[in-house]
């Protein structure tokens, strides 16, 4: 009996991740697959369930800001998105809705190298889905489909699918989006999103239509038109064969039936932006959702990541950025904890509970930022006409975006802000932090044992 337990102790842990489907969040489905990548990076077993019955392409882009960047570097897969597609980003710019004049340019590449210490990219989404899914199947992943989760044991971690099935696991991982079936049973009540009113509107558009309407679009460029009340953003995708375009429309903004574009086109009278969107063929319309700040993301062996825990609106382009830096943290903790000399293979799963709050403590300061940051940016790109958009405009023809004490008003152009949210390295955070709790946890544990 005694060599059994110690051979179960000494296995690895074994994560159980709810959700890896591309679904209906403008984050997809990166958000389970970059947590499962990280685990097994860190040489643990992955499981994940996903109640889709196939894994399918949902058509539009998705940007990868230089955060995630760093993350997808850290475990080898830049080469891999760049090869699916990717665009580096070379300009981002701010248009006038009304005549597509600048208000404001941020620079390239190299000074996003500079301050962040890697690129932006844009990818669509599908790409990115399936550069992430390969990647955890060829590390070992074990996926099964159609595979609803209906309850969690907590007490005997597991979850219990729409079949009656039950799947056991060390540690159970709720990347289930912001209909989240594992929130619910965390929290011990429901807590769904609210729709917030405003509404997004996703189209591609073949390259061919582009240059005949404007050959200095096809540039490496990722352009937004600010407007009131509602902004597009346009960006080439899969070796620049295509370009993403999305409307963002408030919920003030006049409405659009769901598969076309001609109300919110009426609104916008830049006519190089109106040109494009007369070449749109299919829309994808999305819902845009909110919900209030979570009590705990935690509860025993179990953990919300993503959209699950902490949506935020789709207007700094963070939202999946965030959900590959929970996954990262994830795996940096529970791969330390598998690892640690402080914690005897025995006691590991005494511990989980006490490593997911401390994942919890380190991402929730972060990703409140990023939510508040959003609702920031949402108020400067839909302004009104008017004295305060004056007063942005002049102000964003001033900004000097080399100064990271900058006091700018906007998040979008100050540095000091872009730095603490793209600048930051969560790998090297959440080891950093799990070595401070444990050496703190095994003092604690060594006085009790005094007492």
């Amino acid at each position: 009996m005694g060599s059994l337990e110690n051979a179960d102790s000494n296995r690895p842990l074994n994560v159980l991740i709810v959700g890896c489907g591309l679904g209906k969040e403008l984050c997809g489905g990166c958000r389970g697959l970059s947590c499962a990548i990280a685990c097994l990076k860190e040489d643990l077993q992955v499981q994940i369930v996903e109640k889709a019955q196939e894994l399918g392409e949902v058509g539009a882009g998705i940007q990868v800001p230089p955060n995630a960047v760093r993350v997808l570097d850290y475990y080898g897969l830049i080469p891999k998105i760049v090869d699916a597609g990717a665009i580096k980003i070379e300009e981002h710019s701010l248009l006038r809705y009304n005549d597509g004049r600048p208000i404001a340019t941020r620079p390239g590449d190299e000074w996003l190298r500079k301050h962040f210490g890697h690129s932006w990219y844009v990818i669509h989404r599908a790409d990115y889905h399936k550069v992430l899914l390969d990647e955890a199947r060829r590390l070992g992943a074990v996926i099964k489909l159609d595979s609803e989760v209906r309850d969690v044991d907590f007490d005997q971690p597991s979850v219990i699918l729409a079949s009656q099935e039950r799947i056991h696991a060390d540690v159970i991982i709720g990347a289930d989006g912001l209909r989240s079936v594992v929130r619910s049973k965390v929290l011990g009540y429901e807590s769904p999103p609210v729709e917030t009113g405003d509404l997004a509107y996703r189209a591609t558009i073949p390259r061919s239509r582009v240059e005949d309407l404007d050959p200095s679009l096809q540039d490496s460029a990722l352009r937004a038109w600010l407007g009131p009340r509602q902004h597009a953003v346009l960006y080439p995708v899969r070796n620049k064969t295509v370009f993403n375009l999305v409307l963002l429309m408030g919920s003030k903004a006049r409405r659009a039936q769901p598969d076309q574009l001609q109300e919110p086109a009426n609104a916008i009278v830049s006519s190089r932006l109106t040109a494009l969107i007369a070449q749109v063929d299919n829309v994808l319309k999305w819902k845009i959702c909110h919900m209030d700040e979570l009590d705990t993301w935690c509860k025993g062996p179990v953990a919300l990541l993503g959209d699950a825990c902490h949506p935020s609106l789709p207007y700094q382009a963070q939202g999946a950025a965030m959900a590959v830096e929970d996954g990262a943290a994830l795996g940096v903790l529970l791969g330390r904890l598998s690892k640690s000399p402080f914690v005897k293979p025995a006691d590991r799963s005494s511990k989980i509970p006490g490593v997911l709050k401390l994942y919890e403590s380190l991402r929730k300061k972060r990703t409140t930022v990023n939510v508040q940051g959003a609702i920031q940016n949402q108020e400067m790109y839909h302004m009104a006409d008017g004295p305060e958009c004056d007063a942005r405009n002049e102000a964003f023809a001033k900004v000097d975006w080399n100064d990271p004490q900058s006091k700018f008003k906007w998040g979008w152009g100050n540095l000091g802000y872009l730095k603490e949210l793209m600048g930051f390295d969560t790998i090297a955070d959440a080891a950093q932090q799990f070595d401070e709790w444990v050496v703190q946890d095994e003092q604690s544990r060594a006085a009790s044992a005094k007492i």
